[in-house]
């Protein structure tokens, strides 16, 4: 067979008849003999910068424009998902040995800042099964989604956009697992335990969307605070408003600040991940139980394809055990669990 040959008459370099070596001929061209390796590529290089760059300090994006550092924040886990591989993919396309050694400070710092949420650190035991989830206003079988949520064996299951017409059939759903329940406006708390203290939680939205409850478990008596906080939107001419939910989680976390128990669990449909900075007045000091014991991301909304973990279970005095996303019951967003030491 005949056998292909790079001579000198070709590149200037090899003798001629003489084959060059395996490692010149990868990609088809010259990648090791190549002297434009270290000069191509140099704009893809930037790119893997200013990514590291914006995963590096996504807290400095100012959110004076468009509340952008919130959005930044809200997907940040995709910016090292859907961006390294991208810049990897157009780095050996354009055989560019510079953007390859470059790509490696945003793997990097994608691994510092969420490489933890990968492993699983749920571990076995725990006082308190708790379950949140947003039914959805406009959900059309409230029984099939209440009996999914009880499936998960929560002691406490939390329910938010409760619609006026609909809460009977929640509730009549719930009777026989949990005894003991309450409904403020638009949102709920069923439970095997009695219930007691239960008010509203005001959050400045002039409707009730917030609650609180003293749960007596055998363990000892713990708050339990359910909230939904108002949604947020992404529009071309305003940006990503969010200014009144971020003035709803102020008042939320003031009111955390003020509870007299030492266990403190939160149940609910914050609008917004565990990186927004808006946020920061109940997450300075609650813990995640999926950041604590969980197992990957748990993203829980948009229910058919999960983008973000806008659903929360978070505790305060109390430690998390375990945390995990439930099955789809036909509303929006994907139900929640975790098991947590009182």
């Amino acid at each position: 067979m005949a056998q292909a040959h790079f001579t000198d008459a070709e590149h200037g370099s090899a003798e001629p008849g003489r084959p060059e070596s395996g490692d010149r001929r990868l990609f088809g061209g010259h990648w090791r003999g190549d002297r434009g390796i270290w000069r191509r590529g140099i704009v893809l290089a930037c790119f893997a910068v200013l990514l590291t760059l914006t995963m590096l300090f996504h807290s400095r994006i100012p959110n004076t424009v468009g509340n952008l550092g919130s959005l930044t924040e809200t997907f940040l886990p995709w910016f090292g998902v859907v961006g390294i591989p991208v810049l990897l993919v157009l780095a050996l396309l354009r055989r560019s040995a510079t953007a390859l050694v470059v790509l490696l400070l945003p793997v990097i710092v994608w691994l510092n800042t969420f490489g933890g949420l990968i492993s699983d650190k749920s571990a076995s035991g725990g006082d308190l099964v708790v379950a949140t989830h947003n039914v959805n206003a406009a959900n059309p079988d409230p029984v099939g989604t209440a009996r999914k949520v009880a499936a998960s064996g929560a002691d406490v299951v939390a329910l938010e956009e409760l619609a006026a017409g609909k809460v009977s059939a929640y509730t009549t759903a719930l009777a026989s697992a949990y005894p003991y329940h309450a409904v403020e406006g638009t949102v709920g708390l069923w439970s095997k335990y009695p219930m007691s203290d239960t008010r509203p939680v005001n959050i400045r939205l002039g409707w009730v969307r917030a609650m609180r409850s003293t749960i007596a478990t055998p363990k000892g008596k713990a708050a339990v605070y359910v909230a939904h906080l108002p949604s947020v939107r992404v529009k071309l001419d305003a940006g990503f408003t969010a200014s009144q939910r971020d003035e709803s989680a102020d008042a939320l976390g003031a009111a955390i600040r003020k509870e007299p128990l030492h266990d403190v669990v939160l149940l609910g449909d914050l609008n917004g991940t565990m990186n927004d900075r808006s946020l920061n007045a109940v997450t300075a000091q609650m813990r995640s139980t999926q950041g604590a014991a969980g197992n990957g991301f748990g993203f829980s909304w948009p229910a058919r394809f999960p983008m973000a973990r806008i659903d929360q279970i978070m505790v305060k005095g109390a430690d998390p055990v375990s945390s995990w996303t439930l099955p789809d019951t036909g509303s929006d967003h994907l139900p929640i669990a975790a098991r947590i030491r009182l």
